[in-house]
């Protein structure tokens, strides 16, 4: 079977991803694409043959689409998410799920009102290879019950756009889910310090950050962000146990010996870290549809989930306090309590 997917947003990530579908993925093709800018929308189906529609609706409508792969700007996710589960069709959202709590606790009950998962939010650093060894390590028992986790997220430079509240809903949230995915546990508080700000940083900027986490079974997450690093693109982690520890590894990287010195390559942008992840989430994606199964991947409710704790992140960050997350009870439907 060939999944014919319909892509909402032409936008780089956009045009991205129909590369990735058309030309990495197999079982796939892109059929369809939208775009609030008509000409973008032709720039990105004409390669592909796809055909343009003048809305996300109509693409989400159309009998030449099985599944429907979001990549909009934010604040339109809900819609196009509520409307592909109304049409019964498989959607891929790239995060956030919505922009605010309130759509995500829509998405999460029209889904369960359907009564099958649908909806799969692009969190991709669960099928990064490195943090997926972490996982197993961890729910093995390899290192024991963990009790803290050390994380680091640094980024070479922003644009001046990026403001101090993007290093928890843009930057951060990549942390917030993958931890809650590696440790099987839910955070339920937050709170953020800022040392000595970079003298590399815009004005308005607070940079670096330093975010604290509790999660319900006690264990404690430290995460730095740091957008302005200058020297590359660093993602660390390290879980520590009662009987051990368990560390990301960097990406693979020739060392090289010359004039007295070893060094090896950091790289520079997320892109390249996190590609090979980017390509096996969409492999599995698009797998998953073919054999009519429901979606394994981050969920409408991790979606819920990153959405009310990176929110409560900006109000420790403003407030200075220790903020509690406050997320509703996970429903039976996504794995929690009966």
């Amino acid at each position: 079977m060939t999944v014919r997917v319909g892509v909402i947003g032409a936008g780089w990530i956009g045009h991205e991803h129909i590369r990735r579908l058309t030309h990495t993925v197999t079982g796939a093709r892109v059929t369809a694409v939208t775009d609030i800018d008509a000409a973008r929308a032709e720039e990105a189906a004409a390669p592909v043959g796809a055909r343009v529609y003048a809305s996300g609706a109509e693409l989400i409508a159309s009998d030449d689409v099985d599944a429907v792969l979001v990549t909009s700007w934010g604040p339109t996710h809900a819609e196009h998410v509520l409307t592909a589960i109304a049409a019964g069709k498989p959607v891929f959202c790239e995060k956030p799920l919505a922009t605010t709590a309130e759509d995500c606790v829509r998405i999460v009950e029209a889904e369960t009102a359907h009564g099958r998962r649908l909806v799969q939010v692009g969190f991709m650093r669960r099928y990064d290879a490195g943090y997926r060894q972490m996982r197993q390590v961890i729910a093995s028992g390899g290192i024991g019950e963990p009790l803290i986790v050390h994380c680091a997220h640094r980024n070479p430079t922003v644009p001046e756009s990026y403001t101090s509240a993007m290093a928890a809903l843009d930057t951060a949230v990549h942390e917030v889910d993958v931890l809650r995915w590696l440790l099987d546990d839910e955070i339920v508080s937050t709170q953020v310090l800022t040392p000595r700000a970079t003298s590399k940083r815009f004005a308005h900027l607070k940079d670096p950050q330093i975010m604290l986490f509790e999660t319900a079974k006690g264990v404690r997450i430290d995460l730095e962000v740091f957008v302005n690093c200058q020297y590359g693109y660093d993602i660390q982690c390290e879980a520590v146990g009662e009987e051990g520890l368990v560390r990301l590894p960097d990406p693979a990287t020739v060392g090289v010996r010359t004039a007295g010195r070893h060094s090896t390559e950091v790289l520079t942008d997320w892109v390249s870290r996190f590609r090979d992840a980017f390509d096996t989430e969409f492999r599995e994606w698009i797998a998953g549809i073919a054999a009519g199964d429901e979606p394994t991947g981050p969920s409408s409710w991790d979606g819920y989930a990153a959405t009310v704790i990176t929110a409560a992140t900006v109000e420790a960050l403003e407030s200075g306090r220790v903020v509690a997350t406050d997320l509703k009870p996970r429903p039976a439907f996504y794995g929690g309590a009966a």
